[in-house]
């Protein structure tokens, strides 16, 4: 297989299966973690790898080293394998995407950014989800035609129990508290404002064709996604809280192993859902825009990932991530997305647009 982001948390539990199931790695690829791609270079012996700044090539102990976006496009095409793991974080991940479909490579997906701004470019029916709610999902609705309502499960993030009047003045230290996952700092911020779950909500419809989609606290995370039938019966898919299950599920057609412990029922206690609070979540309010207006996506994911990063230089507040995406909002619009083209270019302008107000 070829994989992207292999020194994130999917990237290292990916390898993990891999290696538990005899898995050849054909290549991988990473951001600024070269100590760690140095070390599953030792261990995997991939054929090619690439890193994202070209001033890090001496570092990396592999005699064909691609760099950058362009190699990173490159060392796909040149890649013999079918499967392609994108776990890459945020927009960053759209051309491997884009690529991989391009070449007719499956497509095991992590990066949801891929779906959330250019859902409409892609054939979803050729990408294998790798969250676990939209994995958890296909497990549900698997052969039903009969399905009325989706939902998705959301923990509530690092900033469940806080007032709304104390997020004004929360750090990005207390924001990466996630309660029960072991996430990347970008993920996490994006979990505690639930414009990840957003995200999911968007990847969901353009995964399975449904737009009668909703999320719900579930603060255990023990319960990843329900599928409501027609007849008024719902079932729910229950697991813990490890990507291996999802992972294993999306790059592997048959398993029989135990990647996970499974869960003991009679020891569940207390497991509630509850809705999103739209005051405490403001982004969430979009779900039903952005379910109306998928082209919206590319304007929501660039002012987030711009104002997730602010926030996380602790330039502006937690709470200026959903000023920044309405205010986006306000000023573009729905966009005008009648190519690729369009949605790198409506990236880049959101992002300068909001530069300039910050």
């Amino acid at each position: 297989m070829i994989l992207l982001g292999s020194t994130g948390s999917i990237g290292v539990n990916t390898l993990f299966i891999a290696e538990c199931e005899k898995i050849s790695i054909e290549a991988l690829s990473c951001g600024k973690n070269i100590k760690l791609l140095n070390e599953q270079i030792a261990k995997f012996k991939p054929k090619f790898v690439c890193i994202q700044d070209p001033k890090d090539k001496i570092l990396v102990n592999h005699d064909k080293v691609f760099c950058s976006q362009d190699g990173l496009k490159d060392m796909i095409s040149q890649c013999k394998s079918d499967l392609v793991v994108n776990a890459i974080v945020g927009f960053a991940g759209l051309n491997s995407s884009l690529m991989a479909q391009k070449l007719g490579k499956s497509l095991a997906l992590a990066n949801k950014e891929s779906l959330v701004v250019a859902g409409k470019f892609f054939d979803a029916s050729k990408i294998r989800a790798i969250d676990s709610e939209h994995a958890a999902l296909k497990c549900l609705i698997d052969k039903r035609k009969d399905i009325k309502k989706l939902y998705i499960t959301a923990s509530g993030g690092a900033f469940y129990k806080y007032k709304i009047k104390d997020l004004k003045h929360v750090s990005p230290k207390e924001a990466l508290k996630h309660p029960n996952w072991s996430m990347g700092a970008k993920i996490t911020i994006d979990s505690a404002s639930m414009c990840n779950k957003l995200f999911e909500i968007i990847e969901a419809y353009h995964l399975y064709g449904m737009k009668n989609i909703d999320a719900l606290i579930e603060r255990k995370s023990l319960v990843h996604a329900l599928c409501e039938f027609e007849d008024g019966g719902i079932s729910a898919y229950f697991s813990h809280a490890n990507m291996r299950l999802s992972i294993a599920q999306a790059i592997l057609k048959f398993h029989n192993k135990n990647f996970i412990e499974p869960l003991n029922l009679s020891k569940i206690q207390n497991l509630k859902f509850e809705k999103i609070s739209l005051k405490k979540y403001p982004i969430f309010t979009l779900k039903d825009e952005i379910l109306k207006y998928p082209d919206i996506g590319v304007i929501i994911n660039s002012a987030n990932e711009y104002m997730v990063y602010k926030f996380l230089e602790e330039k502006v507040g937690f709470l200026d991530i959903a000023k920044g995406i309405f205010r986006a909002l306000d000023h573009f619009g729905v966009p005008k997305i009648e190519s690729i083209d369009d949605v790198f270019e409506y990236d880049m302008q959101v992002k300068l647009y909001l530069d300039r107000g910050i």
